[in-house]
């Protein structure tokens, strides 16, 4: 049935390209347009608030590559929770800080990623509450946040689960669409096919 037994790809080879692709939702992610857009402080919570969403993405497109995908998973987050105690021990975090921090952090996490999944899954209306509920910390007074990050997260699932699964397990290459467009035509041809697309 495919439950047991030898992966397709080599372990070691799905391990760098689980860092690997953790490191693409860190160094290239703009975090200050998404801190000024979104309105949210410099400060490591946010980033991490910030990287969570993108590897929660990379979760999602990975898990459609069954064991293998799966595998890279694991070891995605991993690669997450080493990267958030290293940052915290450069910023002075002591010991027992970090820990209770770590702790608050994993919570937040599992729970993100329960709303976000149930978010993808449904309307707008509920992906939104998901991202007002993670991302903003249920502080965010203009919708016009919200709708943005909304768009952002369809489109760049949209575009994440066209790449090709191979090659996602074997290099873990992810690129990512701007937060804001800038040619709002270009948007729309690649998220929402017009009438002529669809043969109407």
């Amino acid at each position: 049935m495919g439950f047991t037994g030898p992966l397709k790809y080599n372990k070691w080879k799905i391990k760098i390209a689980a860092l690997r692709m953790y490191t693409c939702c860190v160094e290239r992610i703009n975090y200050d347009d998404f801190f000024d857009k979104c309105s949210l402080p410099d400060t490591l919570n946010s980033w991490f608030l910030v990287a969570q969403l993108h590897v929660w993405m990379c979760l999602v497109r990975m898990r459609q590559e069954g064991r293998a995908g799966k595998y890279m998973c694991r070891y995605i987050v991993h690669s997450m929770w080493e990267d958030v105690e290293q940052r915290s021990k450069i910023m002075g975090v002591d010991a027992i800080h970090r820990k209770e921090a770590m702790k608050v952090m994993t919570e937040t996490f599992y729970a993100a990623l329960f709303g976000y999944d149930e978010g993808i899954l449904s309307d707008d209306c509920v992906l939104a509450a998901a991202l007002w509920r993670n991302l903003f910390n249920r502080e965010c007074e203009e919708p016009q946040r919200l709708e943005l990050m909304v768009e952002y997260v369809r489109k760049q699932m949209q575009f994440i689960d066209s790449l090709n699964g191979e090659d996602l397990l074997l290099t873990g290459e992810v690129k990512w669409r701007p937060l804001v467009e800038e040619n709002a035509q270009s948007i729309l041809k690649v998220v929402t096919p017009t009438y002529n697309d669809a043969g109407l």
